[in-house]
């Protein structure tokens, strides 16, 4: 059976269950999919039979990587198949489930809901309206169309390329930014003194169901007076949260990390304290300085752009997240995840570094670039390359 009637019978939702359970992120999710040469089509069968012509962009297309004679991929744990995505062919609709099920040991999602992201065109990937939103109103689409139309921004973000609606689902369709990396190390990065909405905690009545999960996470958490009454608020458990991690001391957290040939690193929130993310950076980056110096400058110039942007000068920035790659070519870093971005009210005013305040829609955003630059600049790296991060342990 050839590729092309392979998709013809397999729906969609199909393909996307290949991805893994649910979870979390975001919250929003990562782009990161690796792509791989493909034998190019004119035409390709839609899901009821008929042709269609696949879509072109007008921008010039990517000269293909030269690959070597592939070979049997090791096993891997089936924790990774939740982590996303390849592109497989250049497809006016999702990747097959055939297609899916061969390329299985070469894609990865680092952090995110698994199943919202779907393979796409080389160099692209489908992302899925974040669950939730209002049918009318797509906060991720509406801040990736106004920074791609911002001269300052442009250039760190994804390239946005559409929103589509595919078998009554709707996707917004980004640059793959792992497209042309080979046997890259890639580290995903959540920004920010406070990753949840100012609405997501307004609710002041006190919850059974937290204070259950605030006590599995820590018994010795809660107060006397939240022990006894065996109920926490949303602000409560959130800001609890935060705390177990670096993100409110230090405006930022490590969520993953991938090194080639290894499984990726993920449960990696407990890490707080400074000289465990300078040890986590230095496994990261192993001895390689000119990666290190490339990544600091690359974040300088995100932060640089930001500072300038009129877009953040008037919205917060909840939730989104730093993606940094590098292989023994080219390095890069880009600002992603925009699904808890929104416009702050009119009159105020934010800087992104200072704490925040119930209503002052401050996110501390700016805060943490300003100490993951440092901590990547003066992280020590070791000649081997096998700095181990100390306690707490780090699972795999």
């Amino acid at each position: 059976m050839t590729v092309t009637s392979k998709m013809n019978s397999v729906s969609r939702q199909s393909m996307l269950s290949r991805l893994g359970p649910g979870g979390l992120l975001y919250a929003a999710n990562k782009i990161l999919a690796v792509a791989v040469p493909s034998k190019e089509e004119d035409r390709w069968h839609t899901k009821d039979g008929t042709l269609f012509k696949r879509w072109r962009r007008t921008t010039p297309p990517v000269e293909p990587v030269p690959t070597p004679t592939p070979t049997a991929p090791p096993a891997q744990p089936s924790e990774l198949l939740k982590f996303l995505a390849i592109n497989a062919l250049e497809l006016s609709a999702p990747a097959s489930d055939a297609l899916l099920k061969s390329r299985s040991s070469e894609w990865f999602q680092l952090a995110g809901h698994p199943g919202s992201l779907a393979p796409a065109g080389p160099g692209t990937v489908w992302k899925r309206r974040a669950a939730g939103d209002h049918p009318g109103h797509n906060p991720e689409r509406d801040a990736y169309e106004a920074l791609a139309a911002c001269p300052h921004m442009r250039g760190v973000i994804p390239r946005y390329y559409r929103e589509l609606e595919y078998d009554g689902e709707r996707f917004i369709e980004l640059q793959d930014l792992l497209h042309g990396f080979r046997n890259p190390h890639v580290m995903d990065i959540k920004m920010g003194t406070r990753t949840f909405l100012e609405d997501e905690v307004s609710n002041a009545h006190a919850r059974a169901d937290l204070y259950e999960k605030m006590v599995r996470l820590d018994p010795n958490a809660p107060t006397e007076s939240e022990h006894a009454a065996r109920a926490v608020t949303k602000l409560r458990y959130m800001q609890f949260r935060e705390q177990r991690s670096s993100s409110a001391e230090q405006g930022f957290r490590i969520e993953a990390v991938k090194l080639p040939g290894e499984p990726a690193l993920t449960d990696l929130q407990k890490i707080r304290e400074p000289h465990q993310l300078a040890a986590t950076v230095a496994r990261f980056l192993g001895n390689d300085e000119r990666a290190r110096r490339e990544i600091a400058s690359r974040l300088r110039e995100i932060r640089d752009h930001f500072e300038r942007s009129d877009f953040f000068k008037s919205h917060e920035i909840v939730g989104s997240s730093i993606f940094i790659i590098y292989d023994d070519e080219r390095v890069g870093a880009w600002l992603i995840d925009f699904a808890k971005t929104r416009k702050i009210p009119t009159g105020s005013q934010v800087n992104h570094r200072a704490p925040w305040q119930q209503g002052n829609h401050e996110e501390g955003f700016l805060f943490g670039l300003d100490r993951l630059i440092q901590t990547i600049e003066t992280a020590k790296l070791s000649p081997q390359g096998d700095e181990v991060v100390e306690e707490p342990d780090v699972s795999r």
